[in-house]
């Protein structure tokens, strides 16, 4: 599971009918400790409704067919939980909402 942020989103009209009404968001992995972009950014399936700038979990591999929305679909990564907070040794790294 990585942490990562919505940066975009991709609009595909010709995809597998599994992927039929399904949203697929640009995502950009972070750090856990500052939030600052980590790696190349993935296509993942949003099973939550996640939205432009949010800090998201995501999930890959055989656990990102494992959500409701995701089963049986021919998908390698998902977002599966829109963060609300992040707190590490004490100190926030993160509040939604905040600033």
């Amino acid at each position: 599971m990585i942490a990562a942020r919505v940066t975009g989103t991709v609009v595909s009209t010709a995809k597998d009918e599994k992927l039929t009404g399904v949203k697929l968001q640009v995502v950009q992995p972070v750090s856990l400790v500052d939030l600052s972009p980590e790696g190349k950014p993935i296509v993942a399936v949003d099973s939550v409704g996640a939205g432009q700038g949010e800090i998201v979990l995501v999930v890959s591999g055989s656990s990102a067919r494992q959500t409701a929305r995701t089963q049986n679909t021919p998908t390698d990564a998902t977002i599966m939980a829109i963060v609300d907070s992040i707190e590490i040794g004490g100190s926030w790294v993160f509040r939604k909402g905040e600033v």
